[in-house]
């Protein structure tokens, strides 16, 4: 595949997950103000959306077998913790962005706990065990990602237990 097109396969790739999260973060916003039916649609375009990231990927054989992509996450959530969110927060502090600053620094924290959580799924993998079985619950203000029991306060945010949604 030629140099060009495959930066251009990325990079459609990376605009219809934009896409896709935007129009289901719109959707849950139009339900709130009680609009079902546009809801309604930016879910259903937001599915179209994945639908042409998977396709993308699949032009550059980018979704491997599971284990490769246990690596090829957690690789990619070590480089978010290490590299991308210090920056990020170093320059919002410099920029006196507080908003940003607490949203960087919550990010950069529940990235090191992905990684963990990505990393030892693939060892496991590598060892040839199957991974532990494990409920995983998502606090809804700072996106902490714990294993089987829900704190009383979220460690990463301060949020309550409430703000907890398990994930299926």
């Amino acid at each position: 595949m030629a140099y060009q097109t495959e930066n251009n396969i990325q990079e459609a790739f990376g605009g219809e997950c934009k896409a896709s999260r935007r129009y289901l973060l719109f959707a849950e916003k139009a339900e709130k103000e009680g609009y079902r039916q546009v809801a309604k649609l930016f879910r259903a375009v937001a599915e179209a959306e994945v639908v042409h990231a998977r396709n993308h990927l699949n032009v550059i054989d980018a979704i491997g077998a599971t284990k490769d992509n246990l690596l090829a996450a957690s690789m990619s959530e070590h480089v978010e913790f290490t590299e991308m969110y210090p920056v990020f927060i170093e320059t919002a502090t410099k920029e006196k962005n507080d908003r940003a600053e607490r949203s960087f620094d919550w990010a950069n924290k529940v990235e090191k706990i992905h990684y963990g959580y990505f990393d030892a799924a693939f060892k496991d993998m590598k060892e040839g065990k199957k991974p532990a079985d494990a409920t995983y619950y998502v606090c809804q203000v700072c996106g902490n990602t714990v294993k089987d029991d829900v704190p009383d306060k979220c460690h990463i945010c301060g949020s309550a237990a409430k703000a907890f949604k398990k994930v299926e």
